[in-house]
């Protein structure tokens, strides 16, 4: 009976092999590459000019990091150095008249005040990140709580005048 069994586990095997071994090889591919399969490089896109107007953009909720409105192209942001820094380090903004650094970028994990910018938050465009001139990919309607608010405001003002009457 075991031997049975080993044999019919045996065919199987032979059986599945002979099938994978018949069917093409495929290339690998990640629908965010395109065409190119994962083994290959890409060519990346040719980068536009950044908006470089100096206007602060409207945040989308309260805690979500200000985007970057002038060009960063080049800009050195390594272990040894930050170029942010020598406009927006806290020291250099009366000079600049650049916005500092936020005070929670001077804050270890544990809440302590550090004399200098944190490690965790040295590395400004991981969060940061420069505007582009670019056509949208999918359409948005997003409205920051602001004019949400203040649109819910204005409309219940007009209820309660419309209720008067």
């Amino acid at each position: 009976m075991n031997i049975l069994r080993h044999l019919a586990l045996l065919l199987c095997l032979c059986a599945s092999l002979s099938s994978a071994q018949q069917q093409p090889a495929r290339s690998f591919t990640d629908a965010a590459r395109g065409p190119t399969p994962i083994t290959e490089s890409t060519k990346p896109p040719v980068l536009g000019n950044a908006i470089n107007d100096d206007v602060r953009r409207t945040r989308g909720w309260a805690t979500q990091p200000p985007t970057i409105p002038h060009r960063v192209d080049g800009y050195q942001i390594d272990k040894n150095f930050n170029k942010c820094l020598d406009c927006h380090a806290r020291a250099r903004t009366e000079t600049t008249q650049a916005i500092p650094v936020s005070a929670t970028h001077y804050m270890d994990r544990s809440g302590r005040v550090l004399g200098q910018v944190s490690t965790r938050r040295y590395f400004c465009m991981q969060c940061h990140v420069a505007q582009e001139n670019a056509r949208p990919l999918v359409q948005n309607n997003f409205q920051d709580v602001d004019t949400v608010i203040q649109r819910a405001m204005q409309t219940q003002k007009a209820n309660e005048k419309a209720t008067k009457k």
